[in-house]
């Protein structure tokens, strides 16, 4: 009907190439970003900014990181917890030892940070892939909590170990903090995730991403037509492992306030992340949105319908929660491995060539 690329035609190879080549989607881009940055602001609360907005965002750049990996690179991680930990615990000691440092720059460098600890753990993948690089990354993960719970210079030799992040503004306006309007952390959230996803699909689309590609598909074939397997596995690991970064320092500083290793970044938030992808598309930077929104929206509507509306105890919603999001893994990977991604083009494309036969 409406969906039609009638008219929508291309002069130059820029026009042809662009993200969104059919007008109709880069309408809808243009307008979903109107309403994010330009109405939720008016109508947010604190509800909504701590149990769906500012996870939704936290989570997104988090996805992003590990689908760069996972879903362009090929390279399987279940240190993703581990990694956070790193950006929040930067984030901590950069706001505590540099008090006048803007928190932009902190979240920033917290991601340049893990960047660096995600290409020292991502060596081995050189000489090992698959099932044996997964367990060389949750043993980073179990390394990485251990050693923060371990050290108390990371904590400032806090007698409880846990991390409280101090107050920053931008221009004047308190983004940490208890006193921080939800409006102001879910803008600075959205546009850190809106310009590193703005990247990441730059990235993906030109020479880094077809070489993390190729790794992926056949890392032999790819190192004969000249691909250096290691530049391109260790920069997956580095621009991966910086999402991460500025997601757990999001995470920490902006979302949470104050964390404790052990219960904010456990092996739990390692599989979450994993699964968003899984469920949401490996190799897509919109399955990455589609994952989070669907890990961050489920428990939610469970809450809402099960236990607030027909009584049910809140122990068996968060059972039959973690039997839904296994039965999709089971029914996404037999069924369709590029997920919610894939089943969005799938919708798009019958709707391009309806009323006509497929």
């Amino acid at each position: 009907m409406f969906y039609r690329e009638a008219g929508d035609f291309k002069t130059s190879y820029s026009d042809d190439g662009q993200t969104f080549p059919i007008a109709f989607d880069r309408w809808r881009y243009y307008a979903v970003m109107a309403v994010a940055f330009l109405v939720i602001p008016f109508l947010i609360n604190d509800y909504w900014e701590k149990s769906i907005l500012m996870p939704f965002l936290v989570w997104s750049t988090v996805a992003i990181g590990l689908n760069i990996l996972t879903g362009y690179c090929g390279q399987l991680s279940l240190g993703t917890g581990g990694f956070m930990a790193v950006g929040a615990y930067a984030s901590y000691k950069l706001m505590t030892a540099f008090p006048e440092l803007n928190i932009f720059f902190v979240v920033l460098l917290s991601g340049g940070i893990t960047a660096l600890v995600g290409v020292l753990f991502g060596l081995p993948s050189m000489r090992i892939k698959g099932f044996y690089l997964a367990v060389a990354t949750l043993a980073a993960q179990f390394f990485l909590v251990w050693l923060f719970n371990k050290v108390p210079w990371f904590y400032n030799y806090s007698a409880s170990g846990q991390i409280t992040a101090p107050e920053r503004s931008v221009f004047g306006i308190l983004v940490t903090g208890p006193n921080a309007a939800p409006w102001a952390t879910y803008l600075f959230a959205l546009v850190i995730l809106t310009g590193l996803a703005w990247v990441a699909r730059n990235l993906t689309r030109g020479r880094v991403g077809r070489s993390w590609m190729a790794i992926r598909d056949m890392d032999i074939a790819a190192e004969i037509i000249g691909v250096n397997p290691l530049a391109t596995k260790l920069s997956a690991f580095a621009v991966s492992s910086f999402y991460i970064g500025v997601g757990g320092a999001l995470f920490f500083s902006v979302y949470l306030g104050a964390a404790e290793v052990g219960e904010a970044f456990g092996i739990d938030k390692s599989f979450l992340v994993l699964f968003m992808i899984i469920i949401g598309g490996l190799g897509s930077i919109f399955g990455s949105f589609a994952g989070a929104a669907f890990m961050v929206l489920l428990p939610v509507l469970l809450k809402n319908v099960l236990v607030g509306g027909l009584g049910w105890p809140t122990d068996l919603a968060a059972h039959l929660q973690m039997l839904i999001v296994g039965g999709l893994i089971v029914l996404f990977l037999i069924l369709e491995p590029h997920g919610l991604a894939q089943l969005w083009r799938i919708a798009k494309e019958k709707l391009r060539l309806w009323p006509f036969p497929h």
